[in-house]
């Protein structure tokens, strides 16, 4: 299996170099049925459309197969980290903050492992979370394992479609 550190350093250039922000890489499967999932949004609206996802990926399926880093067959997977979107870099905290998410941390922090609530932002290299249970809580970042945020009316409202041309109209068949 590929080293995630390498596919980062070959990838995340490729797509800065495109005018977006990489947010996640994640390779996963087994035998012979690979993913390699490249997620990425675009730095003011922190979403992609699909032509954004499709640039992203004929950039990167050419450097891919260039370099070919992943010794498995693989397929490549290019998306938006979608609403309830993982949280993978410090500025997410900030960025998201007064939204809820989970956070799954690596280490014990204040007697647990798992959190659900608040983001109330960054200091530092800590993340400022007000768990439902706990009440104030300072993650370390280094120690998270897994984040995302929760799907909310809040959140719905925050990250409305960056258009909704078309989404009322369809087609039947009679």
């Amino acid at each position: 299996m590929a080293d995630i550190a390498e596919l980062k350093a070959l990838i995340e250039p490729e797509v800065n170099a495109l005018g977006f922000d990489l947010v996640r890489i994640k390779l996963f499967g087994s035998g012979e049925d690979y993913t390699l999932q490249v997620m990425a949004e675009r730095p003011d609206t922190k979403q992609l459309v699909i032509e954004d996802c499709a640039t992203i990926s004929r950039r990167l399926s050419d450097v891919l197969d260039e370099a070919d880093p992943i010794e498995e067959a693989y397929r490549l997977e290019v998306s938006s980290p979608g609403i309830d979107r993982p949280l993978t870099r410090l500025h997410d905290y900030a960025d998201w903050a007064g939204h809820e998410a989970k956070i799954a941390t690596t280490e014990t922090v204040s007697g647990r492992k798992s959190f659900r609530g608040v983001l109330n932002g960054v200091e530092g290299d800590d993340i400022i979370f007000r768990d439902a249970k706990a009440g104030d809580v300072v993650i370390p970042f280094a120690l998270v394992g897994e984040a995302k945020l929760m799907l909310t009316d809040a959140l719905i409202s925050a990250t409305m479609p960056l258009s909704s041309e078309g989404a009322d109209e369809f087609e039947t068949e009679e």
